[in-house]
C-alpha cells in the first residue's frame, strides 16, 4: 500500500514537468512562427500577429493556472533566441507572462466557457482576454524600450500600439482555434456526408479566393467576408476561425512582402490596414458564429422542452383514461 501511494505521489510532479515542457515548447514554436513575418514601426521590429499569446491563453484555459511556469519558460526561450539577457529582459519576461495570466483570471471571474457557444463568452474573450490583458505586455515592453534608451520617447505610441495589437490578434485568432482543436469530438451535424462535401467545397474556394484577394492590387480584401459568413453559418466556430486564420496568414505575408493592397503604403499604413483587416475578420468570425450557435442551442432546448411536454401530456391523458370508471349499460 505504501508503494502504491508513493508511486501516485511521484506521478503528480512528473505530469507537471511534462506539461510544463509541452507548454514551453508550444509557446516557443509559436514565437518562432510569429518571427517569420515582421513589420517595422518607428524603427522597431514587431510581429503583426504574435501567436504565443494565443497559445498561452489557450493553455491556461485548458490546463489551469499551473501552466504559468511553462509560459514563463517559453517566453524566456524566445528572448534568448532574440537577444542576450539583460535586466530589462526580465521585465519583458514578466510582462509576457503576466498578461495571459491576468487575462485568464479575468475570464474565470466572469464565468467564461471554453466551448465559446455563447455570445458573452466571445465578447469577454475579446475585451478582457485580448484587449484589456494584453495592455500589460505591450505597456511593459514599450516602456522598457524607452527606459533603456533603445526607443526614443516620441516613438512610444506607435510601437506600443503595434505591440498591443499584435498580442491581441494572437489571442483573437489563435486561442479560439486551439480551443476548437482540443475538443474531444466534432459537432454532431458534421457527421453528414453532404456537410463534408460542402466543407471540401469551402476549402477549395478559400484556397483560390483568399490568395487572389490578398495579392491583388485591386483592393479585393472585402471579398473574403462572404466566405467568413458562409463558414460561420454552416460550420460555426471551427469553420469560421480556420478560414479567418488562413486569410490572416495570407494577408500578413502580402503585407510583409509589400505586395497586393499593401504595395504602395508606408510602414504605419501597412500596420493599420493589416491589423484592421485581421481584427475585423476575427470579430466577424467569433461573434457571428457565437450568435448562430446560441440560436441553435436555444432552438434545441425549446424542441426538447416541447417533446417533454408532449410526453407528460400523453402520460396524463393515459392516466385519466385508465382511472375513469367503465360506462354502465342503460336499463
Amino acid at each position: 500500500m505504501a508503494c502504491v501511494v508513493a508511486r501516485q505521489d511521484l506521478r503528480g510532479p512528473a505530469v507537471f514537468v511534462l506539461e510544463t515542457l509541452a507548454v514551453a515548447a508550444c509557446y516557443y514554436a509559436g514565437g518562432r512562427l510569429g518571427l517569420l513575418r515582421e513589420l517595422t514601426v518607428a524603427g522597431a521590429v514587431v510581429s503583426p500577429v504574435w501567436p504565443p499569446t494565443g497559445v498561452a491563453m489557450a493553455c491556461l484555459l485548458v490546463f489551469g493556472l499551473r501552466c504559468w511556469v511553462g509560459i514563463a519558460l517559453g517566453a524566456l526561450l524566445v528572448l534568448l533566441y532574440l537577444t542576450s539577457l539583460r535586466w530589462s529582459s526580465l521585465g519583458v519576461l514578466a510582462g509576457n507572462t503576466a498578461a495571459p495570466v491576468c487575462g485568464y483570471l479575468l475570464l474565470r471571474r466572469v464565468g467564461f466557457r471554453t466551448d465559446l457557444s455563447r455570445l458573452r463568452d466571445c465578447l469577454v474573450l475579446v475585451f478582457l482576454g485580448a484587449f484589456a490583458a494584453m495592455l500589460i505586455s505591450s505597456l511593459t515592453g514599450a516602456g522598457l524600450l524607452v527606459a533603456t534608451g533603445d526607443l526614443p520617447g516620441e516613438d512610444f505610441g506607435p510601437v506600443w500600439l503595434a505591440w498591443w495589437v499584435g498580442d491581441a490578434m494572437g489571442v483573437l485568432l489563435i486561442t479560439p482555434v486551439l480551443l476548437v482543436l482540443l475538443r474531444r469530438r466534432a459537432p454532431p451535424h458534421w457527421s453528414s456526408w453532404l456537410r463534408w462535401k460542402e466543407a471540401v467545397g469551402l476549402v477549395v474556394i478559400a484556397g483560390f479566393l483568399v490568395p487572389v484577394a490578398t495579392r491583388s492590387e485591386a483592393s479585393l480584401l472585402f471579398s473574403i467576408y462572404p466566405l467568413l459568413i458562409w463558414a460561420a453559418l454552416r460550420f460555426q466556430l471551427p469553420g469560421s476561425m480556420l478560414c479567418a486564420v488562413f486569410a490572416s496568414v495570407m494577408a500578413t505575408i502580402s503585407a510583409t512582402d509589400r505586395i497586393g493592397p499593401f504595395a504602395h503604403l508606408n510602414d504605419v499604413e501597412v500596420m493599420l490596414n493589416l491589423q484592421s483587416f485581421n481584427g475585423a475578420m476575427a470579430l466577424t468570425s467569433l461573434l457571428l458564429s457565437a450568435v448562430i450557435t446560441e440560436q441553435q442551442n436555444t432552438r434545441r432546448s425549446v424542441e426538447r422542452a416541447c417533446q417533454e411536454l408532449v410526453q407528460v401530456l400523453e402520460h396524463l391523458t393515459a392516466g385519466e383514461a385508465g382511472g375513469r370508471p367503465p360506462p354502465r349499460d342503460a336499463d
